[in-house]
């Protein structure tokens, strides 16, 4: 059985538009030891997807279907026992870990403090485990910086004792929510290594959500594609981008910036980078059937009926297309 199984996941939100659908049944699993990446521009419902998962949902927020961790039901569970799972079975390291850490709180008492609260540790024995934790994830001098405040470290820093905060209580779950936002690209690299260790070292579940598709193709197995609210592309990761077959898909790889990819590097003669034509519709002004529909060169009339189901390419690949063969007929 997997971890975690999410089955027709769905999110309303409060808007002065009113109820608005910003997660449109959604539906994945993940197994112990397995890394998930997902992906989506600004918008498309991966992190709300994340908070649903945690119950951390803004209020006023409406979620119906299933999120199902070790066979418990989450979904309707109440505060106290969603306070009881996180930070100990699963936990979630946040884009910003400025926002994350408490500026008034020494980071080794904040890394301490889930052993605390699930493991009934005493502070002494709580600060060891920290120490420890944080000398895991990289912090030199990890007993000295243990009682220096978040402003004191660097932004990949700050990533790595968050890393060891979500740690601390051996979480089956690692959510990661674009954790390497910010970060220069050598520091981005380091922090992904240190999540791909640490899985096949402690045999967590790693959700990695992310918008850049290099940052999946290098560090998930398997991988989603959100846009508008709805999954449009899942798959083995290797295969999807061996053949994309949604051309939201294609248009995101197409999108990202190769270097030395033209003999001519003035900047003057270079190609300009493709883009998606259109813009992403409001989530209160989302088209009733396909929302990448209007969009898409592939567009016909159909695309606007209704939501698309999950066609199956063939060894778990699917694709939220009516017309998946004409896609796969023209060059990426």
């Amino acid at each position: 059985m997997p971890l975690l199984e999410v089955t027709d996941l769905r999110i309303a939100l409060a808007t002065p538009h009113g109820l608005v659908q910003a997660v449109r049944g959604l539906d994945f699993s993940l197994d112990a030891g397995g890394t998930l990446g997902l992906i989506g521009e600004s918008g498309c419902g991966k992190s709300l997807t994340a908070l649903a998962l945690m119950g951390l949902l803004p209020d006023g927020a409406q979620v119906s279907g299933s999120i199902r961790l070790a066979g418990q039901e989450l979904v309707g569970l109440d505060e106290r026992a969603l306070c009881a799972l996180r930070g100990n079975r699963m936990a979630m390291v946040f884009q910003e870990p400025m926002a994350a850490l408490n500026p008034l709180h020494r980071v080794g008492d904040q890394v301490a403090e889930p052993l605390c609260i699930h493991q009934g540790l005493g502070r002494r024995q709580a600060r060891q485990q920290a120490q420890a934790l944080l000398e895991r994830v990289g912090i030199d001098d990890a007993a000295r910086r243990m009682s220096g405040y978040p402003h004191e470290f660097s932004g990949g820093q700050r990533q790595r004792i968050c890393i060891a905060m979500a740690l601390a209580c051996g979480p089956a779950l690692l959510i990661a929510d674009e954790p390497t936002t910010a970060l220069d690209t050598e520091v981005q690299a380091h922090i992904l290594a240190l999540l791909r260790e640490l899985v096949a070292e402690r045999g967590m579940a790693l959700l990695l959500i992310s918008h850049d598709l290099a940052v999946v193709a290098q560090n998930a197995a398997r991988m989603l594609v959100m846009y508008g609210g709805s999954l449009v592309e899942a798959g083995d990761a290797a295969q999807v981008f061996a053949r994309m077959a949604h051309p939201y898909t294609r248009g995101l790889l197409a999108a990202r910036p190769v270097l030395g990819g033209a003999a001519d590097t003035r900047a003057a003669l270079r190609p300009p980078l493709p883009t998606i034509a259109g813009s992403v519709p409001p989530l209160h002004a989302l088209p009733p059937g396909c929302p990448f529909a209007g969009r898409c060169a592939y567009t016909i009339a159909a695309c606007h009926a209704a939501l698309p189901p999950l066609a199956d390419l063939g060894d778990g690949h699917g694709v939220r297309c009516i017309r998946p063969e004409a896609i796969a007929g023209a060059a990426p």
